[in-house]
């Protein structure tokens, strides 16, 4: 396996092959990560049957965004970028409208299928809702029975899963409702978004022993109240959601929190201090964990005029941790504990087998790959570092196993991610903001 030796000012792969470049000293970064996923596509669908136009500043331009954008042009409503001062793109103005029928192409994204299925029944028409053939798999059956139980016509042709057509009346009564969404927390979200629309609100509960990215749940709450939908918890996995029309609004999309995590973590794998600018005081986005989980690993951090700073310690301790709220940063998690010091246990993961790929799986697999070991848990993953060497790192067309393989590769001479383009879903400015750090290492600019 070849070793790519990094020079300052070396164009990093965007697609392809992506022969993970080793640090050649500690990194000294000031970094900017584009706007939160989450939270882009969360506004988009509240903005989409708001009561007037919205502009969203700062979204994230990405895979999941644009095919979210799609989706909702595809069902009648008008959204178009407009000038705007993030330095990764303009805004957006979104226009209501009455909702369509049409074709909504989830592509991977899986906040797109969970959060545009229930708009599908509010619309007039037919929607057939799709994904890319690598996305088929995701769970998709407590949304399809949410639907029909609420009354909403679901042809999905016995398969429980997509693809699927809706057959909508352009209403949706609304009412009680009871789900399990214990495989993911986007089903709760994704019915919290669009219920505000339906004729009585919708009193939902979760009837599963667990529920998953609480975090993502608060996340919807708080976008709706910003938009003067006010949820009620009577209990822990109840919501009660008037039939109140989101008020048209302009925000703007904090930085993406998660997606800044292996970047941070690059200070405990490569030495150094790597500092993410506009870092909120609070936010209901997973990665706000991100300084105390790091801390775990024998990181230091500080915050400093909206700055937040990791700077990594002399090693990287074992850790035993349980992931549940934040099941989304355990392939950068899984990265630093392959190249720790002991032994680390990471659980309450088990639904992160239905994302793009099951994550635990895969993950086991690629540690193995590169000579370490790693247990799969029922609901989890043990990984035991070992004497590491260089090998194809798979992505398995995930985001963040990409990125996670970079990780290691810093450390770990020839590791090659195979598909680096893995990245665009939700940070296609990876490989350039990867490479601003570490030129920012060998005494280049990272700001």
């Amino acid at each position: 396996m070849t070793t790519h030796v990094y020079s300052p000012g070396d164009a990093l792969p965007t697609r392809g092959e992506f022969a993970a470049p080793v640090s050649e000293g500690p990194v000294a970064a000031r970094l900017t990560i584009p706007g939160s996923k989450s939270l882009t596509n969360r506004e988009l669908v509240l903005a989409a049957i708001a009561e007037g136009p919205s502009t969203i500043g700062a979204p994230l331009p990405s895979e999941d965004s644009s095919r979210m954008i799609e989706s909702l042009r595809a069902l009648g409503v008008g959204i178009e970028e407009v000038p705007g001062e993030s330095e990764f793109g303009g805004d957006l103005r979104v226009t209501p409208a009455r909702l369509t029928g049409g074709t909504v192409d989830c592509g991977q994204a899986g906040t797109v299928m969970r959060f545009v299925a229930p708009l599908a029944g509010l619309a007039n028409g037919e929607v057939l809702v799709t994904a890319h053939e690598t996305a088929l798999h995701r769970p998709m059956a407590t949304m399809i029975q949410a639907l029909r139980d609420l009354g909403v016509d679901v042809d999905d042709g016995g398969s429980w899963s997509l693809p699927f057509r809706v057959l909508g009346h352009g209403q949706i009564r609304g009412g009680e409702l009871a789900v399990d969404a214990s495989t993911s927390s986007q089903f709760v979200s994704g019915l919290l978004l669009a219920a505000p629309r339906f004729d009585v609100g919708l009193h939902l509960r979760h009837t599963g022993e667990r529920l998953p990215s609480i975090p993502h749940i608060e996340m919807t709450i708080e976008a709706l109240a910003r938009r003067g939908v006010q949820v009620e918890k009577p209990a822990p996995g109840e919501w009660i959601v008037p039939p109140t029309p989101p008020r048209a609004k302009d925000v703007h999309v904090e930085p993406d929190l998660s997606n800044a995590a292996p970047f941070l973590a690059a200070a405990l794998v490569a030495g150094g201090s790597v500092t993410i600018t506009d870092w909120p005081a609070r936010s209901t986005q997973p990665g706000i964990h991100l300084p105390e989980l790091l801390h775990r690993f024998g990181a230091r951090s500080s915050r400093r005029g909206g700055a937040l700073t990791v700077t990594g310690g002399a090693t990287i301790t074992g850790a035993d941790l349980d992931l549940s709220a934040v099941g989304e940063l355990t392939p950068t998690l899984v990265g630093l504990a392959l190249l720790a010091d002991g032994p680390s246990t990471f659980r309450g993961i088990g639904h992160i087998r239905g994302h793009e790929t099951d994550r635990i799986a895969a993950l086991a697999q690629n540690v193995r790959a590169l000579g370490g070991e790693a247990d799969e848990l029922d609901d989890g993953i043990r990984v035991i570092p070992g004497d590491l060497h260089g090998g194809v790192w798979g992505a398995f067309h995930d985001h963040r196993l990409a990125t996670t393989g970079a990780l290691v590769g810093l450390r770990v001479p020839g590791v090659v991610v195979d598909e680096i383009g893995a990245t665009a879903k939700t940070l296609p400015q990876f490989s350039e903001l990867w490479s601003r750090m570490l030129a920012a290492g060998a005494g280049g600019e990272g700001a």
